[in-house]
């Protein structure tokens, strides 16, 4: 649910008008006095999952009601999130997949590409031998969720908010209504939440978490305070954060919000990944609208943007992915750009009025930064090119001026049930029992904070690391304890840590959990029961008759190697010093921890990886190395180890699999006790990719 500005946007009387290369259709949308007495599924919330929600409980044969607190149906998937995020499309099936597909025959019309011929159009998310289309426009979108819901005649509602302090009546353990700002009560049998923010959810009573958990609390290595893996979407020149440049009783420059980063690495806190818009852009003259300047501009706001620039850091802060029609979704991309980083952490729980000033904020923080970047004598001339060819599109959000309804809402409220997922199971370490759908997509997240320390700013939060498999997500996940609430389903503000939720939280899985939500909430009314005591296997079969994908058959990559699982001395690559211009991966696996580095097969000679160890005592130590082997590594990659009796180099083929199977033993060595360099690996004279991983230290008993 998303708090919509009444004072910068105006209101949709009725329901969107669908551009001239749509035909009409007749609306869905109903008003409150035409309600039914009571529904069989209720469902709050229009995003896509609350979508496939409603018209899976209609297919089910109940009746089902979408409502949705805002002014469009479709969520991000409408609201400017046209290039799909997906991780493995084979994973996606079901309703989600359907709506792909009917994307597809729209835009495989001519008459659908009206500033570009469909030829003309590329885009790496499409096979050519695929009907369904993953990019499209924003418009385009919403009239194909209306088509659906009408096909399968879902009524809708719009502009009905929940009242967030007396908005569910609860009998016995179960939602009997819930009731909305405007006094309308909606009777239902079972509640589906389909909300980003889990407002029906909590107000419900439903146990929740907002922040980020402490690793320690599901044993995960990803989670809480990052800032040994923010090195994506990270300065890279030093910028000064300070208002007057040098002095730190100056004070901090806004978007900056403290000193240091709160906390050691592994902690949990209260800080949520950051908010944007995702924009709809386009270089066609005809169809653009112009970059807006806020009424309450403040250059100073962007003084760290120019900072950068004028630091050398030269790149074009922004990521434009093309979608049909010469248009784009765009996306945040590098150390300052559209994630308002640190200006969402009350969101969750706040009220409407006080997410409509955080929307606000956003709103005026985006609009100032491009009209900065357009305008600006300090933006380079090269960048500043770009934001005068790419502008708003006009035929995009035309009751919005042109841009999103959607806040980008990346994570809010999660609820916390009797199985969480967590970074195990994206890993594949843990393998849900109870699949309900499988995400695919890397463990994500933006930017939680921008710090200052040693008179430098720094961005925290950002992690990237891909999972090795698609894999399950629980039935349990997305039900609370039964002794919370027996007739609630909650598919998108879902039961997962912070880093776990970061890799479910994509649009396509939103719809496929909301279809298997709706499937289940149908078989409890059946059975009269609670959604807790559903048979699952009745659950299964049911799905995977309505072709959800439940297991992963293709090809499957080993799980990670976790650092705690191995034996004796370990340093991972995090823990060592680089030189510049490593780049991180975890494309190919098994690695340890995290993933593993590599020089990209460039600047060979400069660049180097030392690890450091505590010795605890004189002797001899097996030291092995992991690296993950393939054929454009290099044949001959030095490993110079500082041993007792001398230096000594050890030349490694990785393009062969490790002598010893997941490592390679590089040899026996005498150490002497204490702290020191062990092991510096380097790219001088490499004839391919250099990959760094782990060193292990094994002590060898003495008979």
């Amino acid at each position: 649910m998303l708090s919509v500005s009444t004072k910068y946007f105006p209101l949709l009387l009725v329901t969107i008008s669908l551009f001239c290369r749509f035909e009409p259709v007749q609306a869905q949308e109903i008003k409150p006095d035409q309600l039914k007495s009571s529904y069989d599924v209720v469902i709050y919330g229009g995003t896509s999952g609350g979508i496939a929600a409603a018209l899976q409980a209609q297919r089910m044969g109940k009746t089902a009601l979408l409502i949705e607190p805002g002014t469009h149906l479709g969520g991000l998937s409408s609201g400017g999130l046209g290039a799909t995020d997906i991780g493995n499309k084979a994973a996606i099936g079901g309703v989600a997949r359907e709506f792909y597909r009917r994307l597809g025959t729209y835009y495989s019309q001519a008459d659908s590409w009206v500033y570009q011929k469909r030829s003309d159009y590329k885009s790496r998310r499409k096979n050519s031998s695929e009907t369904e289309m993953w990019t499209f426009e924003p418009h385009v979108a919403e009239a194909t969720f209306e088509k659906m819901l009408i096909a399968d005649q879902v009524p809708w509602v719009k502009k009905q908010r929940l009242d967030l302090k007396q908005g569910v009546q609860k009998k016995q353990g179960r939602i009997s209504a819930i009731k909305m700002e405007s006094g309308l009560v909606v009777k239902g049998k079972v509640f589906i939440d389909a909300t980003y923010e889990g407002d029906l959810m909590a107000v419900a009573g439903v146990s929740y978490h907002v922040g980020r958990e402490s690793n320690a609390t599901y044993g995960e290595t990803l989670n809480g305070i990052q800032t040994r893996n923010a090195v994506f979407h990270q300065f890279i020149k030093p910028v000064d954060p300070y208002l007057v440049p040098g002095d730190p009783k100056s004070g901090l420059l806004p978007g900056v919000q403290q000193e240091g980063p709160g906390g050691k690495d592994g902690e949990g806190d209260h800080r949520v990944q950051a908010y944007c818009f995702r924009m709809c852009t386009t270089d066609v003259p005809e169809n653009q609208r112009e970059w807006v300047k806020p009424e309450n501009y403040d250059p100073q706001r962007y003084e760290l943007l120019l900072r950068n620039f004028e630091a050398g850091d030269h790149r074009v802060p922004w990521a434009p992915t093309l979608m049909p029609n010469r248009k784009t979704d765009t996306n945040n991309n590098f150390a300052i750009s559209t994630d308002n980083i640190g200006m969402n952490y009350e969101y969750p729980d706040a009220d409407y009025e006080k997410r409509e000033q955080i929307f606000q904020e956003h709103l005026t923080y985006q609009q100032g930064l491009m009209w900065t970047l357009a305008n600006s004598p300090r933006v380079p001339p090269a960048v500043q090119k770009q934001f005068h060819k790419w502008k708003p599109a006009k035929d995009e959000f035309q009751d919005t001026e042109g841009w999103p309804f959607q806040l980008y809402v990346r994570e809010a409220r999660r609820m916390i049930s009797e199985y969480v997922m967590t970074e195990k199971n994206c890993t594949s370490e843990l393998i849900a029992e109870d699949s309900i759908g499988l995400a695919a997509y890397t463990m994500d997240s933006h930017n939680q904070q921008r710090y200052a320390i040693d008179g430098k700013a720094l961005n925290e939060g950002d992690v990237q690391v891909g999972v090795p498999n698609p894999y399950p997500i629980a039935y349990r996940s997305i039900r609370p304890r039964k002794s919370e609430c027996q007739n609630l389903l909650v598919p998108v503000a879902m039961a997962a840590s912070h880093i776990a939720y970061g890799s479910i939280r994509m649009e396509p899985v939103f719809m496929v959990l909301g279809q298997s939500a709706a499937t289940a909430a149908s078989q409890a009314i059946d059975a009269g029961t609670a959604v807790q005591d559903i048979d699952y296997s009745t659950l299964r079969k049911q799905l995977l008759k309505d072709k959800q994908i439940l297991i992963w058959t293709g090809p499957r990559k080993e799980p990670p190697i976790r650092v705690k699982s191995l034996s004796g001395i370990v340093v991972d690559d995090t823990d060592a010093r680089s030189s510049l211009g490593w780049k991180k991966s975890s494309s190919i696996t098994p690695y340890v921890g995290q993933g593993y580095q590599h020089d990209g097969d460039a600047d060979k000679g400069k660049r180097e990886i030392v690890f450091t160890a505590e010795i605890p005592q004189d002797g001899l130590y097996e030291v092995r190395v992991y690296y993950v082997p393939s054929s454009n590594r290099a044949t001959n990659v030095p490993y110079e180890l500082r041993t007792a009796e001398g230096p000594v180099t050890v030349r490694v083929n990785q393009r062969k699999k490790p002598n010893q199977g997941q490592y390679q033993l590089l040899g026996t060595f005498l150490f002497k006790s204490g702290k020191q360099k062990i092991l510096t690996v380097s790219n001088q004279g490499t004839d391919g990719h250099v990959i760094v991983d782990a060193l292990q230290l094994v002590p060898v008993k003495s008979n």
